[in-house]
């Protein structure tokens, strides 16, 4: 490859961070580590900012946990779980996954994660890499996580609105607010303005029902309509009864491939 290649590292403590810093640039010193995140929530928002080439991120970390964050990259960029828990169950191993390495990191453990990287990104593979069920099958259990936000509190002038997240068209960044657009069987079409910012949404919302397609948007996709490439780096979202158009971004266009 010819760009230099760039890393996100994501770990709730200061130290391994470091610790994991330093091992990467004696193992792969042409490696950048653009950025570094403390939580999951600001890793995923880092990692729509950054758009790295590969990914380090812990299990356990507040927001959002790694595995969540995983899921969300899914098979775009390389993921490297480094953890302190062996033995740390997991409900799912999404694909892009390639590693999984034990704290603290030794030199030695790292250059075999390098190499596989290193042969990954060389090979631009789809899939994830043979012995992934081998690492899978040492894990075991389930993460809880509470339940999908289901109301949403928003003041519309001197009024407080309920609004249910189930009549959420979509979220819209937009500027130091966060916009609801919904459509209520009952009261119709309407928007509000919410405090919350959309990465801290992002991990209260329902994955299977609301999709981030851009670092500014995310939409349920029951109002998706279709999905439009204007031309070869650009696409829009339509919605069902609605002439409001969405951004997609490059890492989510993989999404609405057709059959």
């Amino acid at each position: 490859m010819s760009h230099t290649l760039t890393a996100l590292i994501a770990d709730d403590e200061e130290a391994p961070r470091a610790q994991l810093k330093a091992a990467l640039q004696q193992a792969w010193p042409e490696l950048q580590i653009v950025a570094e995140a403390a939580n999951g929530v600001d890793a995923w928002d880092a990692y729509l900012e950054h758009e790295p080439d590969v990914c380090f991120l812990d299990i356990r970390m507040p927001g959002l946990s790694g595995i969540d964050v995983a899921k969300r990259i899914g098979a775009q960029t390389p993921v490297v779980f480094v953890t302190a828990f062996g033995d740390h169950a997991v409900t799912a191993f999404e694909a892009g996954a390639v590693d999984y390495v034990m704290k603290p990191v030794e030199r030695p453990r790292l250059e075999q994660t390098v190499e596989r990287l290193r042969a990954r990104l060389q090979s631009s593979a789809t899939s994830t890499l043979p012995d992934l069920q081998a690492l899978l099958s040492q894990l075991g259990g389930s993460l809880r996580k509470p339940a999908p936000l289901s109301v949403i509190q928003a003041a519309v002038g001197k009024e407080v609105k309920l609004l249910r997240v189930e009549h959420v068209v979509y979220f819209e960044a937009d500027s130091r607010y966060t916009r609801v657009v919904v459509d209520d069987p009952v009261t119709g079409p309407g928007e509000a303005l919410i405090r919350t910012p959309l990465k801290e949404l992002l991990a209260q919302l329902d994955p299977d029902q609301f999709w981030q397609v851009h670092r500014s948007v995310i939409v349920n996709h029951h109002h998706i309509a279709s999905a439009v490439r204007v031309d070869e780096g650009t696409m829009v979202l339509t919605l069902r009864g609605r002439p409001d158009r969405l951004p997609v971004s490059r890492h989510f266009q993989g999404m609405f491939k057709g059959q």
